[in-house]
């Protein structure tokens, strides 16, 4: 009986709490539903970061594992940062093909080591969407190290890539950041 009477109690409990919050939310003009908000810094900054790549992840743990330097975890941005390397070159190859077939191979070649360098362009980029401010690095990792942030501007597009299974996807949003030229990121 003691039994039965305390479920009762704890049932009842539950839906008088579900029943008042909800409206309490939207009676203080928020009508968004309050328990579902990133709460730590950590994925507030990653919901910040999606709005400022213009995509929205499927699967969130994608952009946080591109944001997790091999400094503060064994799982962490090394092979995204591959995958997005490579989707950036072929973007670059392609667009440059399509604008001239007849480039020669030592523009091509100079091209992506202007886009693959790190201090005048994906750290740039990088910067810019103040990855700096996002990443997680161990303490005696430099957040705003040109090469963390190079590394992680990069595994955005792997991430990207998988969480769209496709690369075009992740190569527009790669021209969209870096400003549409090819070459060097324009600074701020």
């Amino acid at each position: 009986m003691y039994s039965r009477a305390f479920t009762l109690f704890t049932l009842f409990t539950v839906v008088l709490f579900a029943f008042f919050s909800v409206p309490q939310a939207y009676a203080a003009g928020n009508s968004e539903d309050l328990r579902f908000k990133p709460s730590s810094p950590f994925s507030q900054a990653i919901e910040t970061l999606q709005k400022k790549i213009g995509y929205n992840f499927k699967s969130v743990g994608l952009l946080r594992r591109a944001m997790t330097h091999a400094s503060f975890s064994e799982e962490n941005n090394k092979a995204l940062s591959i995958l997005g390397t490579r989707v950036i070159e072929t973007s670059v190859l392609l667009r440059s093909l399509q604008k001239d077939i007849d480039i020669s191979s030592k523009e091509l070649n100079n091209l992506l080591m202007e886009i693959s360098n790190v201090e005048s362009s994906c750290a740039v980029d990088g910067t810019r969407l103040g990855l700096q401010k996002v990443i997680r690095v161990s303490p005696k990792t430099d957040p705003s190290n040109p090469t963390v942030v190079c590394i992680a501007f990069r595994a955005v597009f792997g991430a990207i890539a998988i969480d769209s299974r496709n690369t075009d996807e992740a190569g527009k949003i790669f021209w969209s950041i870096h400003g549409g030229k090819v070459g060097r990121a324009v600074s701020l």
